[in-house]
């Protein structure tokens, strides 16, 4: 068994070969609070908690950190435009950034650090830096010395020459204008912290640089993001890390965007769509299953008839999973998945391969169901959970049921006894052959968006 990842910095897939064996590290760029998020900011944690969990599932202890940038230029517009104080900006995005990723079943980082939280790292890293010839200050900004280090531009494959480095409001004082920001002086009525080259605050790629070596050492396996973050912010990142004297990421893994009409989903172009409000209007379930199951390289081109179908989709694995629990009681997870699958997830993590092994052992459970053979639709259903487990989507794990007796399941609950007292009517229609009546009741039903199954122990109903 080899799991085996695209790196960015290699442009190949790579086997995984641990620092530690029986270990894996991962830091991951979290979200930056001066907004709520859209779905294309959940995709990224949701596709790392698919890889967090596949690395569990194959055994390895894993540590993995999720950063929140909670100050940057953005929030202090937003703060003085609203004027409100910036903490209060951040502490409210971070809590629905929390929610967000809560109710799509992503599992809590092991360490979530914040960024104003540790400045004193940040010092250490730039006093470190400025020994060492690799950054300077200037007019009360801390820059990093482009030019002193040989590797950068390696990830993002760039030439020095071309480049253009972009700069913020303030940034003066630089001897290169590629040189970047590690630390931005203070300027009226903006939050800052004392340093020893005066009061000021940090850039945006000084934090990650602190606290992935603060909570993971100066070598960890894995950093993550979007493919947005490869340039400035990941380069920047190792230009900081190494020059610091860390060896930094072994592997480099980016996920792709949600799009809208072939763009990045931006609030800046208004294009966003915001979690709360998906939740609204599709189960948390079902958009885990739209987000998270194409592969994690692929763009998502988001529309309403995607979802529908991810919605389709699901709901025939559910139907599955339901008809198996009214035969034959609760059914545990198998202990391992199936081999097709196990190979489809260690190969560069390929969700669409190993979803297309649930889905045939679906059909495989659906047709022992058909041929009332218990046994093999109950040990279809086992491999069904295991492999469900892996992706975060069984519907029958305690994830999916927190305050069962919220509002969710008492209006199920209100649903079913109305289908069902309609569905009643049905039956009676039909024993006195008023089979025009009946087809009418079915057909007003499907119309209101409910299937529904004649079976050999009644009809059973389900949204269609």
């Amino acid at each position: 068994m080899t799991i085996r990842l695209y790196d960015t910095s290699a442009r190949q897939i790579r086997d995984f070969s641990p620092l530690t064996p029986g270990c894996v590290s991962i830091y991951l760029c979290g979200a930056t609070v001066q907004a709520a998020p859209h779905i294309g900011h959940i995709r990224s944690g949701l596709n790392f908690d698919i890889m967090r969990r596949w690395f569990a599932y194959r055994g390895y202890d894993v540590t993995f950190v999720r950063n929140v940038t909670d100050i940057d230029d953005k929030i202090i517009k937003k703060a003085a435009d609203q004027g409100r104080p910036w903490w209060s900006i951040g502490f409210e995005n971070e809590r629905a950034f929390n929610t967000g990723y809560d109710v799509l079943g992503c599992l809590p980082p092991t360490y979530e650090p914040r960024a104003t939280g540790h400045v004193p790292e940040m010092i250490e890293m730039m006093r470190g830096l400025i020994e060492r010839g690799h950054a300077y200050e200037a007019d009360g900004n801390v820059y990093f010395d482009v030019r002193s280090f040989p590797g950068y531009l390696e990830l993002s494959n760039q030439e020095l020459d071309n480049l253009l480095q972009p700069s913020g409001e303030g940034e003066t004082g630089k001897r290169d204008p590629r040189d970047f920001a590690m630390w931005k002086a203070a300027k009226p009525g903006e939050p800052s912290w004392e340093t020893p080259w005066g009061r000021g605050r940090p850039g945006w790629h000084l934090e990650c640089s602190a606290m992935a070596h603060k909570y993971l050492g100066a070598a960890f396996d894995i950093h993550g993001g979007g493919l947005d973050l490869i340039f400035p912010h990941h380069e920047n990142e190792i230009a900081q890390a190494k020059a610091f004297g860390d060896d930094f990421a072994a592997y480099w893994v980016h996920n792709a965007w949600v799009t809208m009409s072939g763009e990045k989903m931006s609030k800046s172009l208004g294009n966003s769509v915001l979690v709360s409000e998906m939740v609204k209007h599709w189960r948390p379930i079902v958009l885990r299953y739209y987000l998270g199951t194409p592969h994690y390289r692929s763009m998502i081109e988001y529309s309403e008839e995607a979802l529908r179908e991810a919605e389709s989709a699901f709901a025939r694995i559910e139907g599955f999973i339901q008809r198996v629990v009214e035969k034959a009681g609760p059914v545990e997870p198998a202990a391992e998945v199936p081999p097709a699958f196990a190979e489809a997830m260690d190969d560069d993590l390929g969700v669409p391969q190993a979803l297309a092994v649930v889905h045939t052992t679906v059909r495989q459970g659906n047709s022992a169901l058909t041929a009332d053979d218990k046994e093999t639709a109950v040990a279809r259903l086992a491999e069904v959970r295991a492999m469900l487990g892996v992706l975060g989507l069984d519907p029958l794990d305690e994830q999916w049921d927190r305050g069962g007796s919220g509002r969710g399941e008492d209006l199920h609950g209100v649903v079913d006894s109305l289908v069902r007292l309609v569905l009643e009517q049905r039956e009676a229609a039909r024993g006195r052959k008023d089979y025009a009546t009946a087809d009418a009741i079915r057909d007003q039903l499907q119309h209101s968006g409910l299937a529904i199954e004649d079976t050999p122990s009644g009809p059973r109903w389900s949204l269609s």
